[in-house]
């Protein structure tokens, strides 16, 4: 939502010159989704590294398994591009003029 709003006169801009919803979407949403996937890519090896070193005390050991990061992964990206998404979307079809107009 802050991008979104921060760049507000942009996608007015892009609004007017013919950008569709799926381009403004895509583009806002490209930007945090990288930051999401780098922060998956840190955590999953430390969150790794943590899990057994906590699971070794226990009597019966599981180990973790590497479609468990996957999924958890997976999860982290679906919800962020469905919270971007809709943002993007609501800002996309918001009425370029308001956002064009100078204070």
């Amino acid at each position: 939502m802050f991008t979104a709003e921060q760049r507000k006169k942009e996608i007015g801009i892009r609004k007017v010159l013919g950008a569709s919803v799926v381009g403004i979407t895509s583009l806002l949403a490209k930007d945090f989704l990288k930051l999401v996937v780098i922060a998956i890519v840190i955590a999953s090896p430390l969150a790794w590294w943590a899990m057994n070193q906590w699971l070794a005390g226990f009597a019966y050991r599981i180990d973790i398994q590497w479609w468990m990061f996957v999924v958890a992964g997976a999860g982290a990206v679906a919800v962020a591009f469905l919270t971007v998404g809709f943002q993007s979307v609501k800002a996309a079809l918001a009425n370029p003029v308001k956002s064009l107009k100078s204070e």
